[in-house]
């Protein structure tokens, strides 16, 4: 990594590791309002294996919003993440609630600088990296960043929640 960033352009995101003193750095990309995928997108446009970026999703486990970072080379295992977190049953949250919960738009959702701090489960794969991508909370823009360093920030448990496509 590039070292601390420090950008003045910050997100929520970008906030919460900038007072922590945590080690990131932002990549940019000009983002296609028409691509089918956004993580698929920042793989592609940032030149990195879709396995090491991590889309970040919502849903809802037992009547309570949690949310998922997994990556964007599979998709997310309802079942598996409501066993994560005890519950019983999941699936994926109104969209509505997303953005008024976290605070980001869809696609650009990240799991750092929510505004509200909901449970969330990192799918295990990201603990196989030294660095891994996910949403700095903008279409186009992603944080690289130490799995640890993730996980520790939002206060998450890791899982098998992610499954291959």
């Amino acid at each position: 990594m590039a070292g601390k960033n420090r950008q003045a352009s910050g997100t929520p995101a970008t906030a919460v590791l900038t007072r922590d003193g945590t080690d990131f750095t932002v990549h940019t990309y000009d983002h296609d309002p028409s691509a089918a995928s956004y993580g698929r997108e920042a793989a592609d446009l940032m030149g990195v294996e879709p396995e090491r970026v991590f889309k970040t999703l919502v849903a809802e486990v037992d009547g309570t919003l949690t949310v998922a970072v997994v990556p964007v080379a599979g998709s997310l295992d309802l079942k598996a993440l409501a066993g994560a977190v005890g519950g019983k049953k999941a699936a994926m949250a109104d969209p509505a609630a997303v953005t008024r919960t976290t605070g980001y738009v869809l696609g650009g959702v990240s799991p750092l600088g929510q505004r509200k701090q909901l449970p969330t489960v990192i799918d295990e794969t990201a603990l196989l990296f030294d660095t891994v991508f996910c949403s700095a909370g903008k279409r186009g823009m992603e944080i690289e960043l130490a799995p640890a360093d993730l996980v520790r920030l939002t206060g998450a448990v890791t899982a098998a929640v992610g499954r291959a496509d």
